[in-house]
């Protein structure tokens, strides 16, 4: 099956002062002179057992710390788990094109812009998904795949990214409450405090029974950040947040929808 065609489209970062919020908003807060104890104490722990650590840097042990209010050895735990995982799941260090050409076709995931913050945007419509029976493992590489893209797009000193799931058109042909709860879990369990704000919108009243059976695997710390937009509020909601130069066209924004293996 082959996807339509585009031409790769840079996102643009120019953002004018009044545009932009300050520096201070933008950026995340400097470490505490506590937590510098708590990464170095986490680091000499960390390389203790997995020597390929040293290869981390400080904001990502912090952002395991933070994940865990700051308790060395829970933090320390979940950083050594998100290792194991990524030596399995990632051995070559990154998940190719050729490992998701199903997820790709279906063409459900976008990019665009920045934010007011510098967070890389991402939209995702989830009419557009199918659930690959033959092989579950496709879409959980394809969530990882996504999230390396992300990242790869955060600018120095900005750790999160702000994301905007589409339930426009969504039937149950679309439920696929296994691989979301999956996507969860990634995000929560590997890549933790990257997630800035998730936009919900256009939910019809049939996912909101699903949404019930997903919800309890969504921890607290991801929940604050989900917002359900009304769809009378669409633009004005997104626009507390994103620019106008930088949302995209279909809702009322300027940028066109830039495909997710095109970044």
């Amino acid at each position: 099956m082959e996807t339509e065609h585009h031409e790769p489209v840079k996102p643009t970062t120019l953002l004018s002062s009044e545009q932009k919020m300050s520096k201070e908003e933008i950026r995340p807060h400097k470490s505490t002179d506590s937590e510098l104890t708590k990464i170095g104490l986490m680091r000499a722990f960390v390389e203790s057992h997995d020597p390929t650590s040293k290869e981390v840097d400080d904001l990502t042990l912090r952002r395991f710390l933070r994940a865990r209010d700051l308790d060395v050895e829970k933090g320390s735990a979940m950083f050594l788990n998100y290792m194991k995982w990524r030596h399995s799941f990632v051995p070559n260090g990154f998940v190719s094109l050729s490992d998701i050409p199903h997820e790709l076709a279906q063409g459900k995931v976008f990019v665009q812009g920045f934010d007011k913050k510098d967070r890389p945007i991402t939209i995702a419509f989830a009419a557009k998904h199918f659930q690959n029976k033959d092989d579950p493992y496709t879409f959980k590489r394809f969530v990882v795949f996504a999230l390396d893209k992300l990242c790869s797009r955060m600018p120095p000193g900005q750790e999160k990214f702000l994301a905007i799931a589409d339930i426009k058109g969504w039937g149950y042909a679309n439920s696929d409450i296994r691989g979301y709860i999956n996507s969860f879990t990634i995000l929560q369990d590997y890549h933790p405090e990257r997630l800035g704000k998730l936009f919900i919108v256009n939910a019809p009243y049939m996912f909101m029974k699903v949404w019930k059976v997903i919800y309890p695997f969504i921890d607290n710390n991801t929940k604050k950040r989900i917002v359900f937009v009304e769809n009378k509020n669409l633009k004005e909601t997104l626009l507390e947040d994103i620019d106008e130069s930088q949302l995209p066209h279909i809702y009322g924004g300027q940028m066109p929808l830039v495909p997710l293996q095109d970044c």
